[in-house]
């Protein structure tokens, strides 16, 4: 037999539970400073969440204005918050308008129906609302997750926690329908509401640590892009460009070929007397920004040391990376260097070579190109050289 001890057990252990996840994820975002927005969107959605249910389990104890109304608005709020963390942690950008729009709207709702008789609508109101929000948000993760902005396949199954949320809220909706007047009350000791406070249980430790990974994942995509990029130009750095080379090369083996376009600005070393190394800086920034249209997403775009930078052309023959770097040498030369309110005409030479069967080693592809580049500077500079 089911025992009222049974019920109040579990509704305080998830309150527990989400009282210490609301105190890890401000650690996250204030201490450690690992997605800072959504970690408080998730510490605020935790807390939202135990103050609910905190305000639920004091109905009789404290004054009902102090309990229901706002204890139901608190509900919603936190799968509001919910539902505005979740593309935070995956895109960056908290969701957060339309989740205020749904509390808004329900407070109002709430605010216009009396807490009286059995409370069936305040509770269809709160849970299909916060089912509603929580399906959104698993869909737009599941979105997210199938193709992170890395182009790393990251498993979308980790949004399957929000799925499962939005049908135990849906399911407790329906049971206003087939059981009113007990239902709204989780304390009340019934087959259904301990199946659903062990169920929601769970179902909290799972979502917060589902989030909590993903959030350490995007922790350590960070990590690993520092390590791979150059600070100045934000393009690869020499390590990781040649990594992105030897597969490239290991896949002309197989039929795939590729074709490379190096590239080095012209009087460099004049613009740095001329203007200073902040100026050399920003024209190297600049030039990469100019070059950036020219670059498909397959392409590796690497800064090979000083002011030399190599394009990666996957599929691309010897005519194709000639289009490609005429059309970056135009791109260059028609955008002057703003310093100091005067312009500094930038231009830069441009050698091109396609990977052969026969080549040994990338090492002999590149060198081809390094040796086309060499010629266009001694042909006049500004020009492509294959």
């Amino acid at each position: 037999m089911i025992t009222p001890a049974q019920t109040q057990t579990l509704l305080a252990a998830i309150i527990l539970i989400a009282g210490v996840a609301t105190f890890v994820w401000i650690a996250l975002a204030l201490v450690a400073r690992i997605a800072p927005r959504a970690s408080l969107a998730m510490a605020r959605a935790n807390g939202a969440a135990a103050g609910s249910l905190t305000l639920h389990a004091l109905r009789g104890v404290l004054p009902d204005a102090f309990t229901y109304w706002p204890g139901d608005v608190l509900a919603i709020a936190s799968f509001a918050l919910l539902g505005a963390a979740v593309p935070g942690i995956t895109t960056r950008h908290l969701a957060w308008k339309p989740g205020a729009g749904v509390v808004v709207a329900a407070a109002l709702l709430l605010l216009a129906i009396p807490y009286e008789g059995d409370l069936r609508w305040q509770a269809r109101i709160v849970n299909f609302a916060g089912a509603g929000l929580t399906l959104t948000a698993g869909f737009m993760a599941w979105r997210s997750l199938s193709q992170n902005a890395t182009g790393r396949r990251t498993p979308a199954p980790l949004a399957l926690p929000l799925f499962l949320i939005a049908a135990l809220m849906a399911a407790r909706g329906l049971e206003t329908f087939l059981n009113p007047g007990r239902t709204p009350d989780m304390r009340v000791p019934t087959d259904f509401n301990l199946a659903f406070l062990w169920t929601a249980l769970v179902l909290a430790l799972l979502q917060n640590a589902t989030l909590a990974f993903l959030v350490l994942m995007r922790l350590i995509n960070r990590i690993e892009r520092l390590l791979e990029r150059d600070p100045l130009t934000d393009t690869l750095n020499r390590r990781a460009f040649d990594q992105s080379l030897d597969q490239a090369h290991a896949w002309l083996r197989r039929g795939r070929g590729y074709a490379l376009v190096m590239i080095d600005m012209d009087r460099f070393k004049q613009l740095n007397d001329t203007l200073g190394h902040a100026a050399g800086d920003a024209a190297l920034r600049q030039m990469v920004q100019e070059l950036q249209p020219c670059v498909r997403e397959v392409d590796r775009f690497g800064r090979l040391g000083g002011e030399e930078f190599c394009v990666l052309l996957p599929d691309t023959d010897l005519a194709g990376a000639a289009l490609v770097a005429e059309r970056m040498r135009m791109l260059v030369d028609e955008a002057p260097l703003r310093w100091l309110e005067q312009d500094w005409p930038l231009s830069a030479s441009f050698g091109i070579a396609e990977g052969e069967r026969d080549d040994e080693s990338c090492a002999v592809v590149l060198a081809r190109a390094d040796a086309a580049l060499y010629r266009a500077k001694h042909q006049g500079r500004n020009v492509v050289q294959a």
